[in-house]
């Protein structure tokens, strides 16, 4: 469902982009070429800061946003998800918040009030709390990553991780071209 927020904000979508019709994508949210938003996911930029003013949610192009996740903004802050980033079932994003490019976020993990570098990878039912993650680090599932958090207890990202991130990223271009295919037929 695309609609209006209190503002009077429609999304903007791509025509390249798809999203499920059981998705929720409200207001001041621009989604660019070849995003998939997948079944149940809520993107939703309707509040406003104390001067009635909001920054959009801005997902890059070639970003997938998987089935179940919110991502959603305090008072009005920018989320900006990066290019070729894979935001996983269930997940959280409330912004304020900064997703870099080629990031991988986990099933269940939860993203506030934060930044997250280029190529970063975190793992399933994770929390980045209130600090800036840089580029390429990895966290494992499970961990609270936070203001206090030393970094250089954090791994980098492996070869490994790297890969698995593109290889969904790639399949999710993939399901934008199938399902836009199919979505005349319904």
């Amino acid at each position: 469902m695309i609609r209006k927020n209190p503002s009077g904000h429609l999304p903007e979508i791509h025509e390249s982009a798809y999203v499920d019709q059981t998705a929720i994508i409200c207001g001041k949210v621009i989604i660019r070429e070849n995003v998939f938003v997948g079944p149940y996911a809520v993107i939703r930029a309707d509040e406003v800061d104390e001067e009635g003013n909001m920054d959009p949610i801005i997902i890059g192009a070639n970003s997938n946003i998987q089935d179940g996740v919110v991502i959603h903004s305090k008072a009005g802050g920018a989320v900006n998800i990066g290019e070729h980033t894979s935001i996983a079932h269930r997940s959280i994003v409330h912004g304020p918040c900064t997703v870099g490019d080629r990031v991988f976020i986990g099933f269940n993990s939860v993203l506030f009030n934060c930044t997250i570098g280029d190529g970063c990878v975190v793992r399933y039912n994770s929390v980045v709390d209130g600090c800036k993650l840089p580029p390429d680090f990895y966290v494992p599932s499970t961990i609270r990553i936070g203001p206090g958090t030393d970094l250089d207890q954090i791994p980098r990202v492996s070869v490994q991780a790297s890969e698995f991130s593109e290889s969904v990223a790639r399949t999710n271009i993939e399901l934008v071209k199938g399902y836009k295919r199919l979505q005349n037929e319904f």
